[in-house]
């Protein structure tokens, strides 16, 4: 039998590591370009101020204090049903960090006037047709107060 000639390296050719990919450097930076000014506006139109400063006003009402330190805030105008949550705390001084108590809110729809439909303070729900009788009066009386406030 005969002997091969050449190694593998021969027949196939390979890329050097450190050469760049045929790829146009105006194409390159047009890509980059684009990706800049796309990304940012979607990451800024998924939160809503207007669904975060409802739902602290329903914190605030719900806590009976004027004055509410929030730490982190989100809200997700794009689910179905519409909502906001926060972490929270009464006590002036708090840091971020230490704020675990929490807040969430869920509205009808995205845009105004807010109709609340469901709050939730840390593990506890309110909503219209919930069974029991105080926890839906609460969540009356926060929809009352809100109507007041939209109007």
């Amino acid at each position: 039998m005969g002997t091969i000639q050449g190694t593998s390296s021969d027949f196939w050719p390979r890329q050097r590591m450190t050469e760049r990919p045929n790829i146009g450097e105006k194409a390159l930076k047009t890509l980059i370009v684009a990706a800049t000014l796309l990304l940012p506006p979607a990451v800024a139109e998924a939160q809503s101020p207007q669904l975060e400063n409802i739902c602290q006003v329903v914190a605030k009402n719900f806590l009976l204090t004027d004055h509410l330190n929030v730490g982190i805030i989100q809200s997700f105008p794009e689910l179905k049903p519409p909502g906001a949550r926060l972490t929270y705390s009464t006590r002036p001084g708090t840091s971020k960090s230490d704020m675990i108590d929490s807040f969430e809110c869920e509205f009808d729809k995205s845009d105004p006037p807010y109709h609340l439909t469901r709050f939730c303070v840390s593990q506890v729900c309110y909503s219209a047709s919930d069974a029991d009788a105080d926890r839906k009066r609460r969540f009356d009386e926060m929809r009352i107060l809100l109507d007041r406030t939209n109007k």
